[in-house]
């Protein structure tokens, strides 16, 4: 029993013991137990064990030490067996392993490291053996520096704005921005975003001054952007589409002493102490200020911006990215994938998700076109195919979850200006890769990245040929080191999973007025030289692959990603208890049908309170974003609990199809096209019935599955309906 921490010599003393009870039983032979235990198993395999080691004084398995495939005679049908043979001062040993689960390669490791298991034990029994180490001095020098040797030397300047106004010198006539018939010169862009930085300046905007930005996509917005940094600010984004609440708290705990917005907007803010700018409305007062470039008196490391993400403690946190952190990345991604003046770059990812970034400034500081997708097209896998063969995009990214709507939409002939499509936020599935070559004649490029280090921090080019089972994430971007490390901070071997941690320039300053979370997750580098450098633990499970790529592996908390979007559970969780009918909750994470993620919210509440599905999700609707309300509310009496006393998540029920939530809001569809709506909606929710008043989001949608439901419906009803028709209408009977 190893599942309480133990020396090795307290580990031997148990073996030494369990061996001297199991003699007892040696009346009964391993067949007879194996045939009581499994009557009908094959002949050569174990039913009871799948690895077995073997100490004796006769022959080795083919007579001598050697590492070999199973069967012929060399073993007893086990996956992977240790023979050794004690030959008085020396002994011999076998591995024999079955070749169908393991490359002979991989043994080779497993030999190495049980060497170097041997040698510790032999210089001390006394230490844990979770501390033994595995790797050899060699092997441990290749995960920690060989496989990290990314250093780069990148020409200045570093700051986004003066990059920006580089480009702008060599190119001041070509056209920038392109949105909804709009277009900018980088001469213009330049011209807008410089008076707009004068005036923001007199407004006390300096470095280490945050600005909000509470604005549609639009001209405007990209003119936002580039106009705080000159004016050597740093930009937080404020979605319009959060809650009042969301962004009241932004407002607060940003301090921002000026907030951007537009006129249609400025209805939707909660009160604040900022000063507010309008740049369509009162543009004209902008107008008058200088087109020359200000001086921002920032240095590279200075804040460029804030993005905020899920908290565990049901507050968001702002997470502080510098100049150096995101111009490496850029300067790597232009390395990397060299864009040119051809190129036009579709910005459709909402500002609040750090993959915006890379849209907005890498196509302009590198001399490309940046085209800016309309609101809310982004969810409208056909508005987004017609939007690429119109404005002949060549570079676009996905999150996995939306590229798997879009390849389902029949996008012939429009995407052939395709050359280079980016996925990220989620893991890429391999069916999904060989989806995507299929139907696309483009690169597919696979990337991970938290908003911790400046978007993303390892790559991986997919390819057409490749079949295999695991789409890897890579290996680390310029100036980037990744440690996949125990939990003693020590690197794992190849092949096991361990966390993943981020060193080099991009990481984060760390969170906004969040000091302690900081100090947990920004950690001192071991492996670092110099000092005061940190390492971002990620949370995220990894393990490095024999070819030195890395593969994702899922989180070991209760963190998630739903539709590339970063959630933690312990945020819903929270929000949800603050409903004065609910007891105890839980939020946990599963796979519907197609693969993709719903959030499900469990609660227990006060006795005689039933139907909670629609009162809970009004009360989240004006506290949280729309993408982590549960898609499925469960009531139960109790939650279920492990002996400790914790939660006992794998016991949760799933979601069924006649959940009772449904039942409460069902009223018989009462003509063809409510019939026809119905039949839709049900097998896209994966429910029995949906009455005609039953609110779409209350019954188990989310805003991804509404894209699907919209086509569907448009195409079946031959009906012009779109995606944000069905916000506004989110009932069978409305919709009809």
């Amino acid at each position: 029993d190893v599942t309480e921490p133990c020396t090795f010599d307290a580990l031997h003393r148990r073996v030494c013991d369990a061996s001297r009870g199991a003699r007892i039983h040696t009346g009964m032979s391993l067949a007879q137990l194996a045939d009581l235990l499994d009557p009908g198993h094959a002949p050569d395999s174990h039913p009871i064990f799948q690895t077995m080691f073997v100490f004796q004084d006769g022959p080795l398995p083919g007579g001598g030490p050697f590492l070999a495939p199973s069967g012929d005679g060399n073993g007893p049908g086990c996956d992977l067996s240790l023979f050794i043979r004690d030959e008085g001062e020396r002994w011999h040993g076998a591995f024999v392993y079955n070749a169908e689960l393991f490359a002979g390669p991989t043994v080779e490791r497993i030999c190495g490291s049980f060497e170097t298991l041997l040698e510790a034990i032999a210089k001390g029994g006394d230490s844990p053996l979770d501390r033994l180490p595995l790797l050899s001095r060699s092997e441990r020098d290749k995960l920690l520096f060989e496989l990290n040797d990314t250093a780069r030397s990148y020409p200045e300047p570093v700051c986004l704005h003066d990059m920006f106004d580089a480009q702008v010198a060599k190119t001041p006539d070509a056209v920038a921005v392109a949105c909804e018939g709009e277009v900018l010169s980088y001469r213009e862009l330049a011209h807008r975003a410089n008076r707009l930085a004068h005036a923001l300046q007199k407004l006390g905007v300096g470095p280490e001054k945050r600005v909000g930005v509470f604005m549609e996509r639009s001209v405007e917005m990209i003119v936002a952007l580039y106009g705080i940094l000159k004016a050597g600010g740093a930009y937080v984004p404020m979605d319009p589409d959060y809650p009042a609440e969301r962004v009241a708290f932004m407002l607060e705990d940003t301090e921002v002493p000026v907030l951007l917005t537009q006129a249609h907007l400025q209805a939707m803010l909660p009160s604040h102490a900022a000063s507010v700018l309008c740049l369509d409305t009162q543009w004209e007062t902008v107008a008058r200020e200088s087109a020359e470039a200000p001086v921002s008196g920032v240095s590279a490391d200075n804040l460029a911006y804030v993005i905020y993400t899920s908290g565990s403690t049901g507050r968001p946190k702002g997470v502080m990215n510098s100049h150096r952190g995101i111009s490496n990345r850029l300067y790597w991604m232009q390395e990397a994938y060299d864009l040119t003046a051809e190129d036009r770059v579709l910005q459709k990812t909402p500002y609040s998700f750090d993959v915006s970034v890379w849209e907005f400034f890498w196509p302009l500081l590198f001399g490309a076109r940046l085209v800016v997708a309309p609101p809310g097209i982004h969810k409208d896998p056909d508005a987004l195919g017609r939007l690429i063969e119109a404005q002949s995009i060549t570079v676009l990214h996905f999150v996995p979850s939306m590229l798997q709507l879009f390849l389902r939409e029949d996008h012939e002939g429009r995407c052939r200006s395709l050359t280079k499509v980016i996925c990220s936020g989620e893991a890429l599935s391999c069916e999904l890769r060989d989806r995507f070559f299929d139907v696309l004649d483009a690169e597919l490029h696979n990337l991970y990245g938290p908003t911790e280090a400046a978007v993303d921090v390892t790559f991986w080019q997919c390819s057409r040929k490749d079949r295999s089972l695991i789409v890897p994430i890579g290996r680390p971007v310029a100036n980037t080191r990744i440690h996949i490390l125990d939990r003693y901070m020590e690197p794992v071997p190849v092949g096991v999973a361990g966390e993943l941690h981020i060193g080099g320039v991009q990481v984060a300053r760390g969170y906004l007025n969040r000091p302690e979370l900081t100090r947990e997750r920004f950690i001192p580098d071991p492996f670092g030289e110099e000092p005061g450098v940190c390492l971002y633990k990620t949370g995220d499970l990894a393990r490095y692959l024999p070819d030195g790529q890395i593969e994702y592996l899922g989180r070991n908390d209760f963190q998630v990603k739903v539709r590339g979007l970063r959630i933690e559970l312990g945020e819903i969780e929270a929000v949800i208890c603050g409903h004065p009918d609910v007891l105890e909750c839980v939020v946990a994470a599963l796979n519907d049908a197609s693969g993709n993620k719903k959030v499900v919210g469990y609660v227990v509440v006060t006795d005689g309170v039933t139907g909670m599905a629609a009162a809970l999700r009004s009360f989240l609707v004006e506290k949280l974003p729309e993408f982590m309300i549960p898609s499925y509310f469960i009531q139960l009496p109790a939650l279920p609990l492990m002996g400790n006393g914790k939660v006992d998540r794998k016991a949760l029920p799933a979601p069924t199809t006649d959940r009772p939530e449904v039942g409460t809001l069902y009223a018989a569809p009462g003509n063809e096209v409510e019939r026809a709506i119905a039949e839709i909606w049900q097998v896209h929710l994966g429910v029995e019935h949906v009455g005609v008043d039953g609110n779409f989001f209350e019954v188990g949608g989310g805003s991804l599955l509404l894209v699907e439901v919209a086509n569907k419906l448009a195409c079946t009803l031959k009906a012009d309906l779109k995606v944000h028709h069905l916000f506004e209408y989110p009932t069978i009977r409305a919709v009809a």
